[in-house]
């Protein structure tokens, strides 16, 4: 792997985003006011970063806790592998699903395939909307599925992007 040195315009416009945008109507205006640069510069720069590999996406990264969805849920279904990235294209199209993906089984202790994490206000709202999920499924993919459980969060994990260090 090559390393590359960053820009100092580079590196600050990074230190400067790197604990989230602001919370404003224009958060790349607001950047790029507290850089001192015009906003296209900080957007040129952001889009350069992108094309070049030093920046993966930009993307939001909601509290769901904040918002009021306290109960959290990876539901996880054991579907036939001949229409798992059918169902997946199915899950990952719903606005109530936040990330959905495919993971290799470990039987016999693990038999799910297709992961969709789903947020509701509490855990009985996470288990209906599991089930309407479920059932939209087996109208769109008769007998593909077999088992699903619901995995619920218990702990609030931190969710940082990309740090560079002050030194």
């Amino acid at each position: 792997m090559t390393s590359r040195r960053l820009a100092p315009a580079d590196a600050a416009l990074i230190r400067a985003a790197q604990a989230g945008l602001p919370m404003v109507p224009a958060p790349y205006e607001a950047l790029a006011l507290q850089l001192g640069v015009p906003q296209a510069q900080v957007l040129a720069r952001l889009q350069a970063m992108l094309e070049q590999g030093l920046i993966r996406r930009i993307g939001a990264v909601p509290n769901h806790y904040a918002l009021g969805f306290v109960a959290n849920g990876m539901c996880v279904w054991d579907v036939d592998d001949g229409h798992v990235d059918q169902a997946g294209q199915l899950l990952g199209a719903l606005p109530d699903v936040s990330h959905c993906y495919r993971r290799p089984r470990h039987r016999p202790l693990w038999p799910y395939n297709l992961f969709a994490m789903l947020h509701g206000t509490d855990h009985g709202a996470v288990r209906a909307r599991a089930n309407a999920i479920t059932e939209m499924l087996h109208a769109a993919l008769p007998g593909a599925l077999r088992e699903r459980e619901i995995l619920f969060s218990t702990a609030i994990l931190k969710k940082t992007g990309l740090r560079l260090r002050s030194d």
